[in-house]
């Protein structure tokens, strides 16, 4: 490691707490971890604790240790078994990190993505049985001709050395349609128990298309479940259904950038991007639909309401929790580790729009405390993972991105 290390520790709680007025205590339970009035003050949860959990705080004392910087909008991390890791950024460089914060020539071999706005090499990660195969999967913005492009997802063998490549690379995932967007492609690649692949994806972000979230006959605003070699599991949920596509998973969502597998249950869940005042979690179901845009919490980003202003509708899911204001939800771990006792069992998800780690205290399929962490970082987090170490490690974006890591406190 490269030595730069500052103290960091459990947040404290705003005492504005006490400021908060008393029509928005009347409307909410509780302030909260962010005591700011909502968006939509009018809306109400659909059931106790949807929104604005109690602050928890579980008085864990961490350093912050930079493992490496210099990275160029960092997307995701992932752990290889000799222990280093590979590192996404953004413009289309996959790199190597050693422990000691020494960084790669980008890997060569990944095939061109489309480094525009929120475009560009997204998620990474390994092949279960990485340890006989060395295949890595990897999603990110594809180019199209015509000047759009969509999500996708590409696998490859991976070979280590002093000029890493990844050979035999072929796409298994194709986002359909195509648009010429620069916005909400997704993207995280968790496989399932069963060793299926889901694909999180965005509704692409453009205004008249948003009811494409909606429609079976195409992939925009789905989580998508397919095979490590890109065929379709004959499980899923519409396959055999004319007109509608077989990868679909669940449907309704807006723009996923947080998922991660629950340990205890092995269901997939996710947090994902809302407009202002409607970033929510969800346990993704077979076949269920998520309600974008139909249904929303929150307000357009301009200030009108959403969709005529309903946030409940038979036939689609309410979210397990929502933020209101935002948090901006990229990546998502459950700590399952012994290093932090008091922090196993919690769920941690970067706060890229407010710049901290949330850390959630579940019970089941509830969310019943939230604590923000890292707050005085000022640093947008974009990944956040669990290390073989028990360590959690975490993806800051920007130009001059880090790979940071939380160890107990010396």
């Amino acid at each position: 490691m490269n030595g730069k290390v500052f103290t960091g520790a459990a947040s404290l709680v705003a005492v504005s707490v006490l400021l908060v007025p008393r029509f928005f205590a009347a409307l909410h339970t509780g302030a909260g971890a962010d005591p700011s009035p909502p968006n939509a003050p009018n809306q109400q949860p659909a059931f106790p604790g949807q929104t604005r959990a109690p602050v928890r705080t579980a008085n864990v004392a961490f350093d912050v240790v930079t493992v490496a910087d210099g990275l160029e909008n960092p997307w995701s991390v992932a752990f290889l078994p000799n222990g280093k890791m590979l590192v996404t950024e953004r413009p289309g460089r996959l790199r190597v990190v050693a422990a000691n914060g020494t960084k790669s020539p980008s890997v060569a071999g990944l095939p061109a993505v489309s480094a525009r706005g929120q475009g560009g090499l997204l998620d990474v990660t390994l092949d279960p049985n990485f340890g006989s195969n060395s295949m890595i999967y990897w999603s990110y913005s594809e180019p199209r001709e015509g000047g759009v492009n969509n999500t996708a997802v590409a696998r490859g063998t991976f070979v280590d050395g002093a000029e890493p490549r990844v050979d035999e690379v072929r796409p298994i995932y194709h986002q359909r349609p195509s648009l010429a967007s620069n916005a909400h492609f997704g993207s995280r690649v968790v496989f399932g128990r069963d060793g299926t692949l889901f694909v999180t994806q965005g509704e692409r972000s453009i205004e008249q298309c948003r009811m494409q979230a909606q429609r079976l006959d195409g992939l925009l605003g789905k989580i998508v479940r397919v095979n490590t070699d890109g065929t379709i599991p004959n499980d899923n949920p519409f396959v055999g259904r004319e007109d509608v596509r077989p990868e679909i998973w669940s449907l309704g969502h807006r723009n996923v950038q947080a998922a991660a597998l629950n340990p205890q249950t092995g269901e997939l869940w996710e947090a994902e991007h809302g407009t202002r005042g409607g970033d929510e979690i969800n346990i993704a179901r077979k076949g269920k639909d998520y309600g974008w845009p139909t249904i929303a919490y929150g307000i357009e980003y301009r200030g009108a309401p959403i969709t005529g202003n309903i946030t409940q509708k038979d036939g689609m899911e309410q979210p397990r929790y929502y933020w209101d204001p935002v948090i901006g939800p990229s990546g998502m771990a459950f700590y399952t580790a012994d290093l932090f006792p008091a922090w196993k069992g919690s769920v941690f998800i970067g706060g890229h729009a407010t710049n901290d780690l949330v850390r959630l205290t579940i019970d089941g399929e509830n969310i019943v405390g939230e604590e923000r962490l890292l707050q005085n970082l000022r640093e947008s987090i974009r990944d956040v993972r669990q290390g073989p170490d028990g360590a959690l490690y975490l993806l800051t974006d920007g130009s001059s991105g880090k790979l940071l890591k939380l160890a107990p406190k010396r």
